[in-house]
């Protein structure tokens, strides 16, 4: 528990990286000590303790670095620190004073130099901000200049800052020996590799003003939207946007790649733009609302909204479009039948459990506003008849997070998940724990029960042929890192700045779609088969997918969300957390998705009965409610979901369409006919 305590104070993940920051932190504290005593060696020994412990924290444990940004120790004062312990180091050793004076002039200088660096990069920086970044158009003809180098311009404050290695190793080494000519070599090249650094950027502030303005470039994106002529947007905003987010827009790009419309993606903030996938479709990120308002669309006919957001309503103002709430996900969450979906022309649900939620919201949604379209984006789920088992039943344990508030929480983490895990591992089964993306962003107790989980799962294949599996990972990480860089190159995510990849944007060819699904395919199948079939696995990032976890499973254990509907798709058994130990009768009245759950109560009691029905598929009770559940909550498999969809779009988009094309509302009511004497008022 202290450990577990301590890992979470510092912003840790385990035993590695908690020795590191004591390395850091005592590397940091010997240095005034062996500064006064004085010691040249320990000094030079735990300075580049300091050094080397830094740089790998920052790779390691990102979280740690920024709370100590917070408490203000940030990587410039760590240096800084650094610094000031080495003066009084030299001092103690009776440097001459003109080194002294040498040292504190060229530090000084050094770290001027390195205001002036970060002054001209901010300007260039703001210079290059771009009021739309565009991702699959042709924005060669806008006049975005060049990026500056890499070297430059990424990182420049690590880069910067360690020039000053060269001054320090020169005047430890000149006070070892006594000699003085080192100093001032290490002086001169950190002055003059600082100085020139600074010369260089300033040439690439010269091509900076270059940039077009912010009429310019909405001139020339709507240019490129014209020849294109999108008739229907996926809208996305989310007011911390991260990757932890945007499953929500990636979950439905392959279906909007598919329909007979011609589709576009709007993004809010530039965040979600790094952490878009693959695709096609013409992208636009639009962070302000006055320049969403001059984009013109003036086909657009259907808008698609998956998330409920404030940002929404700078859309929702286009009157010539029908606007459509489609989530991201079906569930018994409060959050799949909000009222706020009142302000949409219409809301989709997978099947008639999604109707029926919205029923319950009395006076809230019209019946007829409702359109039942299933999920497309589970047609590649393996069915359980399909299904080979491996030589341990594998159970997926994917809780859901704790929610925005307590009443809203689901989870159970919290409550059970602990134990959950610890009993699964006893019953001698293999655990896939794949954790919600936002665990622990709001409880600190859901934060604890996922290191706590992480960690059993850890010493549970201390025992499950750990030699074997560690060998196969390592055989297999050079294939996967290179299938992944393949996969970053084939995504459409080009290096640099939002304006450089405006700047290389093109409308994609037909090339790299089939070695995109080859490649992530190979990916899954070396994952898989280095990991073996007994060893638990903690699941998170976007690969391994959550859907290729559902045919890796026997079974799925999870909370009231929306990856219980998904899992449903497939046919397997899947099990309900009740951690509330609510009655079995009210449970299943409360939530859809329990009418084919197994229930697990709180102290998992229920666990060995449950499991039967995968070690003996023929006990398995509940295989004709998941049947009649699946049709239910998806809808039917024929037609299929991917033809239900685009048949929503094409008859909402003929609707707006022929309201568009009816004659304004005056000139029906008011249209004067004039014959003779008579004037007919119509």
């Amino acid at each position: 528990m202290t450990f577990r305590w301590l890992c979470g104070v510092l912003r840790v993940r385990g035993k590695t990286d908690l020795l590191l920051v004591f390395l850091f932190a005592a590397g940091f504290a010997a240095l005034p000590l062996f500064a006064l005593l004085p010691s040249l060696w320990g000094f030079a020994v735990a300075s580049l303790v300091t050094y080397a412990a830094d740089e790998v924290l920052h790779a390691r444990a990102p979280a740690f670095v920024r709370r100590l940004a917070a408490l203000q120790l940030t990587r410039t004062l760590r240096f800084a620190v650094r610094t000031v312990m080495l003066l009084a180091l030299a001092e103690r050793m009776d440097a001459p004073g003109s080194v002294l004076v040498a040292a504190l002039a060229v530090f000084s200088l050094h770290f001027t130099l390195v205001i002036l660096y970060s002054a001209v990069h901010h300007a260039i920086r703001r210079r290059r901000v771009l009021p739309v970044v565009v991702r699959n158009l042709d924005m060669s003809e806008a006049g975005i200049p060049q990026a500056p180098p890499a070297f430059l311009y990424r990182r420049f404050l690590r880069k910067l800052l360690h020039l000053d290695l060269l001054a320090h190793a020169g005047l430890l080494a000149a006070l070892a020996a006594g000699a003085w000519q080192a100093a001032g070599a290490g002086f001169a090249l950190t002055a003059g590799l600082t100085a020139a650094a600074v010369v260089a950027l300033l040439g690439q502030l010269r091509r900076a003003r270059r940039m077009p303005g912010r009429d310019a470039v909405i001139a020339e994106v709507n240019r490129q939207l014209a020849a294109y002529r999108p008739e229907v947007a996926l809208y996305f905003s989310f007011a911390s946007v991260s990757r932890d987010f945007m499953y929500q827009v990636n979950m439905w790009i392959e279906t909007l790649e598919q329909l007979d419309r011609r589709p576009l993606i709007i993004l809010r903030e530039r965040a979600s733009f790094r952490f878009l996938s693959r695709t096609r479709i013409p992208v636009v990120c639009v962070p302000k609302a006055d320049d969403v308002a001059q984009l013109e669309l003036p086909e657009l006919r259907v808008v698609l909204y998956p998330g409920n957001a404030g940002k929404n309503v700078h859309m929702l103002r286009v009157a010539e479009a029908k606007h459509v709430f489609i989530g991201h996900g079906d569930s018994d969450k409060l959050a799949s039948s909000n009222r706020v979906s009142k302000v949409y022309d219409e809301i989709w649900v997978a099947g008639r459990a999604g109707r029926d939620r919205y029923r319950r919201v009395r006076h809230a949604i019209s019946d007829s506003a409702i359109v039942e379209v299933g999920r497309p984006q589970l047609s590649s789920i393996r069915l359980h008849a399909d299904h080979v088992p491996g030589p341990l039943p594998t159970v997926l344990y994917a809780p859901t997070w704790e929610g925005w508030s307590d009443d809203d929480c689901h989870t159970s983490l919290i409550p059970m998940g602990v134990t959950l895990v610890e009993k699964l591992i006893a019953e001698n089964v293999r655990v896939l724990y794949k954790p919600h993306p936002l665990t622990g962003k709001r409880s600190r107790a859901a934060a604890e029960a996922d290191r706590a989980v992480r960690e059993l799962l850890r010493a549970g294949n201390e025992g499950r042929d750990a030699e074997r599996a560690q060998s196969a990972i390592a055989a297999a990480r050079p294939r996967m890192d290179e299938i992944r860089a393949r996969l970053g190159e084939l995504s459409g995510r080009l290096h640099g700045d939002d304006a450089q990849q405006t700047r290389e944007a093109r409308v994609p060819g037909p090339d790299g779609e089939d070695e995109w699904h080859e490649l992530r395919a190979e990916w899954h199948r070396l994952f898989w088969a280095s990991r073996g079939p007994v060893r638990h696995e903690v699941i998170t990032g976007r690969l391994p997918t959550l859907y290729a976890c559902f045919d890796e499973a026997d079974m799925l254990v999870s909370d009231v969300s929306s990856v219980v509907a998904d899992f449903v798709a497939g046919l397997k058994p899947y099990v309900l957390t009740n951690a509330e130990d609510l009655p079995d009768e009210d449970f299943r009245a409360a939530y859809t998705t329990a009418g084919g759950a197994y229930l697990l109560d709180r102290d998992c009691t229920r666990l060995p009965e449950i499991l039967r029905s995968v070690r003996e598929p023929r006990h398995d009770p509940m295989a004709p409610e998941r049947r009649v559940l699946k049709e239910y909550v998806l809808g039917p498999d024929h037609p299929t979901s991917l033809r239900r969809f685009n048949a929503a779009v094409e008859a909402l988009a003929a609707k707006a369409e022929a309201e568009r094309a009816q004659p304004p509302e005056e000139e029906r009511r008011v249209a004067v006919v004039v014959s003779g004497p008579t004037v007919l008022l119509t």
